[in-house]
């Protein structure tokens, strides 16, 4: 997954209402979006490193994106927009193990009333829904996990992912790790213990669990390799 324009770098100041943050870049303040509804925890220190992209749409209102942090020298994907297209460019590569390489990819597809998942999946006979997560926290050497903050939003896709298995559908949970400098994934038990619980019974129900981490280029992100998930009951 290219970036649409080249990377520009600056200095952390700080973020507010969730989704704007403040960037100094050569010594000028200017405030960007921040398309990430998690806590970022663990990121928002004075003066990390950062990347921005500046979008050609001319009648945004904030021009600028911010893209990738800096945590203790190694980057991290902050973007939760760019998840979904790291993906799609993972599955049109095949870079997923378990997926074919004729596999039919459809995004943003809606199952029930009220559930629109984030890729449908057929190979065949074979009928799957995949629902992805970006994941940026690190608090113990080399184990990212997720998620960040209370999400029951996350909750919600869990349960519908466990009604797709029981409708006949193949159901999987895709964890992006859009960092480097993990080996391990676990799921914050102590941030979300509902969340934790809900993934338990996903598991139990044949959801099928997958972590990934990225690799980051000069140009993008691309999904990089598997990552061992360690389950905390």
């Amino acid at each position: 997954m290219n970036f649409k324009n080249p990377l520009i770098s600056g200095l952390f100041v700080k973020r507010y209402k969730r989704f704007l943050a403040d960037i100094s870049v050569n010594n000028k303040i200017i405030t960007v979006h921040c398309a990430n509804s998690g806590s970022m925890m663990g990121l928002l220190n004075k003066n990390n490193k950062v990347w921005l992209t500046e979008s050609d749409n001319k009648k945004r209102k904030l021009k600028y994106t911010l893209e990738i942090m800096e945590d203790k020298g190694f980057k991290v994907g902050v973007n939760t927009h760019l998840t979904n297209k790291i993906v799609n460019d993972a599955l049109e590569k095949n870079l997923i193990k378990g997926f074919s390489k004729n596999i039919i990819i459809k995004s943003e597809q809606v199952f029930g009333k009220n559930t629109r998942f984030d890729f449908y999946l057929e190979d065949g006979k074979t009928k799957s829904f995949l629902e992805v997560k970006n994941v940026t926290l690190k608090r113990k050497s080399k184990i990212a996990e997720f998620p960040d903050s209370v999400t029951s939003r996350g909750t919600k896709h869990l349960n519908e992912l466990i009604n797709a298995t029981k409708k006949g559908f193949k159901s999987y949970l895709l964890f992006v790790i859009q960092r480097e400098d993990c080996d391990k994934f676990m799921i914050a038990k102590d941030i979300d213990p509902e969340y934790s619980k809900t993934l338990i019974k996903a598991i139990k129900h044949n959801v099928k669990i997958l972590c990934y981490d990225c690799k980051f280029l000069s140009k993008g992100i691309i999904l990089n390799k598997k990552i061992k998930f360690q389950i905390n009951e």
